[in-house]
């Protein structure tokens, strides 16, 4: 399994334009590891992100790190698939990284199932050589 994992990532990294900085590289990375994490429900996501992350959700929800561990380790939220489709802006400022991207997502929410297509803003700082989420907003795009 991880080496199927290394050869996606391999290829993820390797496909990328080569216009992206390293440090633009790794930042998306960890954009598609956090996705990877959160489609499959695994705690570990929470480090990849700040202490004092801020979450805005596309249903008008705003979380810190303690609503998003209570509510992502209660299963509340179930997601099944997060598909990115699109980045539309990359964005470097020294130390920090903004990224705009597009992402299909399913799941459940409380056992109703979902399914939508979010722009997403996001805003990563490096911390002690190691990129996190700072802050995400979410928006529906409606089809």
């Amino acid at each position: 399994m991880k080496y199927l994992v290394f050869i996606f990532l391999f290829f993820f990294i390797y496909g990328f334009s080569q216009n992206h900085s390293k440090q633009e590289k790794a930042v998306l990375l960890q954009a598609k590891k956090l996705d990877s994490l959160m489609q499959n429900n695994n705690e570990k996501i929470i480090n990849i992100f700040c202490a004092d992350v801020s979450f805005g959700h596309s249903n008008g929800w705003i979380q810190n790190l303690n609503d998003f561990k209570k509510d992502f380790l209660s299963k509340k939220v179930n997601y099944k698939e997060i598909r990115q489709t699109e980045i539309s802006e990359l964005k470097q400022n020294k130390n920090a990284v903004s990224i705009r991207r597009t992402v299909n997502v399913s799941g459940s929410y409380k056992n109703n199932d979902f399914k939508m297509k979010l722009a997403l803003l996001e805003i990563w700082i490096k911390n002690k050589s190691v990129w996190k989420l700072w802050s995400r907003q979410s928006v529906e795009i409606k089809q």
